[in-house]
């Protein structure tokens, strides 16, 4: 395993994260803990989950991910593990979380009180905004429309006051972002240093070989304001893994919840995941670890975010490591993607 120190932080992390979003969905918490232990045993120190988890959210599941990890993280040397999790939103529904989630201070305070009692634990490594309190373009949306601004929108002197007394508290050591836009990036990184407030360590945003828009704009961004990316769904919900190009109603995510990933279902798609595919298996690869190696390899990924609901498919994306982007590869890659940029931003 190979680890990346965050820029200005003390959190060495495994190149690979363990994502958590299928515990208390598709995955039980015995699953859930033997991925973790396999995981961990593979050199895996860093574990990612959220509030609002497992996807898809409903009232009835919500904040059972944290349960389950937190349950295996009590019997657990916790210095050893570097834990992240994510305060939800507003604007998404989910009106079963605080009766609405919203960012402002007494908000934040009460989500990470409850997600450090769910994770039986006193304190997060790294606690991150789930999405923008304003209105921003994400998860299958393309375009900013400025008119579905929310009539109060806390602004990130309030979020990031509330964070600092979570800091200062102990219960959160770093901070992060999540589906953030260069000007969010820019704007968090301003008032953190203008206002004497605790600096953004990290954004957590989509990225794989069909959706690279991070490198439109946010990699000069992060680049300059040290600011680590953790790569989410590198395998685009398991079509870069091929089984939807060989069946496609494959058991998965994409053919068990429906209307589920909206940035996936666009017509561009297909035709891109059939390429990427083909080139893997031309080159005797495994599409999902072809698609995997190619995010780890890249400069900016501080952490590749894995998921998986079998311990074939954990094995399958931790094996990825052992694979190289060849010169020769890498250029195959990028034809594709000169002819199908971006299908599913």
């Amino acid at each position: 395993m190979k680890y990346h120190l965050l820029p200005k932080t003390d959190l060495n992390i495994s190149a690979l994260c363990l994502g958590t979003m299928t515990f208390g969905e598709q995955n039980s918490e015995a699953d859930a803990h033997e991925q973790l232990d396999y995981a961990v045993a593979a050199g895996i120190n860093f574990i990612d989950t959220a509030e609002m988890y497992p996807v898809p959210g409903k009232a009835e599941t919500q904040g059972l991910t944290e349960s389950y990890v937190g349950s295996w993280l009590a019997k657990q040397n916790r210095d050893k593990i570097i834990l992240a999790s994510k305060i939800s939103g507003p604007n998404r529904g989910m009106d079963w979380i605080r009766g609405g989630p919203q960012l402002n201070r007494e908000q934040i305070h009460a989500a990470c009180d409850a997600s450090l009692k769910r994770l039986q634990t006193d304190y997060i490594d790294l606690y991150q905004l789930h999405w923008p309190a304003r209105h921003v373009p994400m998860f299958g949306q393309s375009y900013y429309d400025p008119k579905q601004e929310p009539a109060h929108t806390p602004d990130f002197t309030e979020q990031l006051e509330a964070l600092n007394e979570l800091v200062q508290a102990g219960k959160v050591r770093h901070i992060g972002l999540s589906n953030e836009t260069p000007w969010g990036v820019m704007e968090a990184c301003h008032v953190a240093q203008t206002q004497s407030l605790p600096r953004i360590a990290t954004i957590q945003n989509v990225f794989n070989l069909i959706n690279r828009q991070f490198e439109n704009g946010l990699v000069e961004t992060c680049h300059r304001q040290d600011v680590g990316l953790l790569a989410y769904s590198p395998l685009a919900f398991g079509l870069l893994s091929g089984k939807y190009f060989d069946n496609p109603q494959a058991a998965g995510r994409m053919t068990r919840f429906s209307n589920f990933g909206a940035r996936y279902l666009k017509p561009a798609v297909p035709g891109a995941i059939e390429a990427y595919v083909k080139l893997a298996r031309a080159h005797g690869l495994s599409p999902a670890q072809m698609a995997l190696a190619w995010v780890s390899s890249r400069w900016y990924v501080a952490s590749n975010i894995i998921g998986a609901t079998t311990m074939a498919q954990l094995k399958e994306n931790i094996g990825s490591l052992d694979i190289v982007i060849t010169p020769e590869l890498d250029a195959a890659i990028e034809a594709i993607h000169k002819q199908s940029p971006n299908p599913a931003n």
